[in-house]
């Protein structure tokens, strides 16, 4: 890393957990059976993380290395956080939509 380089950009999917921006490739609503279904080959395979905190899974995170995240946040509030380029984690620049949500 250059001198100046600040590393990577880590976006907040909820519950002090953030994931590297450059790593995911989709970010996906959890409902459809295709989904389920993915979602068991990741256990299976052991490569599932869940980082729902117990709460209900509102979207599904698909990486590079296929790793699929599970958060309890909506796949619109982590979407936007990847524009507005929120990597600020907990107790920093939440809204009151983030704390219901959490």
């Amino acid at each position: 890393m250059k001198k100046g380089d600040l590393g990577p950009v880590l976006v907040n999917i909820g519950f002090g957990n953030a994931v590297t921006a450059s790593k995911v490739v989709a970010i996906v609503t959890p409902g459809s059976a295709p989904m389920k279904r993915f979602r068991e080959e990741a256990r299976k395979q052991g490569k599932l993380v869940d980082a729902t905190e117990g709460r209900r899974t509102r979207s599904i995170i698909v990486t590079d290395s296929d790793h699929i995240i599970l958060s309890a946040l909506q796949v619109e509030t982590i979407t936007q956080r990847f524009f507005v380029g929120d990597s600020e984690l907990p107790g920093k620049g939440k809204t009151e939509t983030d704390e219901e949500e959490e």
